[in-house]
């Protein structure tokens, strides 16, 4: 009990919850990289069945997986080993050098540190490693520290650390693949509503009035967008997300959230097309806008409600 007290410790607590948050940020890591390919291997699984029901060619199958038991012979046995994918998920294979194949000890996967030690590459072939692998464990612990400082050790506390990982994971994977995966949004709100239950952010009339009015603001621009221009301004998935968002922090920072990603969103996208020569025909995903305006009205929603909110009228 005097050691469980000792890391509740407000002196003590955001350090634990760094160190935490650099594990945490090594799994968002892999969540970033496997969960769109995972996404994708079911829906070509899916696209299968469906060729086979309408007794259509499966050339669009997946490729199948070695048989692990190569004695195997049993004719039958092998087809339908064959036919069978290899297990791929958040757990397995475990993770190994795209380059090599040389697979990631424990050692080699201790967050930052074990980057600086490699000096940023493989082991085996010495091939680079993304430096966004250390920026994400990094971003991971110092949101789930600064989490520990404003809120301490209370439900507020962890629930801001799970908002807050779980934005990261998906302006990520929206920056890569421009997909917001329903696997993470959907839990992303309904975790929201749950932790509001005892008004830990918002009181809960206002978190569900929040998720309604998140989901139908941007429905709402999409449709007037597409009906105008005949093309599509956005997807489902911020549709979704703003409406997470506003279930953990109410529909009072709907206009905020709104606001402050328009701003970044233009900002950057301003900074892309001159400085990078992003052409305008390239999409700009707006999750990751989004997740940062969501991050931002958590931490300091109420400073910019307060002192610079009212500058604007």
């Amino acid at each position: 009990m005097a050691s469980l007290a000792g890391l509740t410790d407000p002196a003590v607590f955001p350090w634990v919850a760094l160190a935490f948050g650099l594990c945490v940020g090594s799994f968002l890591n892999v969540v970033i990289h496997r969960l769109p390919k995972m996404m994708e291997r079911e829906w070509r699984e899916q696209c299968a069945e469906l060729a086979a029901d309408a007794g259509e060619p499966q050339a669009a199958a997946l490729p199948p997986a070695k048989p692990q038991n190569e004695r195997n012979t049993d004719p039958a046995g092998a087809n339908r080993e064959a036919a069978k994918p290899a297990a791929y998920n958040l757990v397995v294979p475990r993770s190994a050098c795209p380059q090599c194949g040389h697979r990631i000890t424990a050692l080699e996967n201790i967050p930052l540190l074990s980057y600086a030690i490699l000096r940023g590459r493989c082991s085996a072939c010495k091939t680079s490693i993304s430096l966004r692998y250390p920026l994400v464990e990094a971003a991971a612990g110092v949101v789930a520290s600064y989490a520990a400082v404003r809120f301490g050790f209370s439900a507020a506390g962890f629930g801001a650390m799970f908002f807050a990982w779980a934005l990261l994971a998906l302006a990520m994977i929206d920056y890569d693949t421009q997909l917001l995966p329903d696997d993470i949004t959907l839990p992303l709100l309904w975790a929201g509503l749950i932790f509001n239950l005892g008004a830990t952010f918002v009181p809960l009339g206002s978190a569900v009035i929040g998720a309604i009015a998140g989901y139908l603001s941007l429905w709402s621009v999409y449709w007037v967008f597409k009906l105008v221009t005949g093309k599509e301004g956005m997807g489902y998935g911020d549709f979704k997300l703003l409406a997470a968002i506003c279930a953990w922090l109410g529909w009072q920072a709907l206009a905020m959230v709104i606001l402050i990603s328009s701003v970044v969103g233009a900002t950057v996208g301003i900074g892309l097309m001159v400085l990078a020569k992003h052409g305008r025909e390239k999409p700009i995903p707006f999750g990751p806008y989004l997740a940062a305006a969501g991050v931002i009205a958590l931490f300091w929603g109420e400073t910019i409600s307060r002192k610079y909110l009212p500058l604007l009228s």
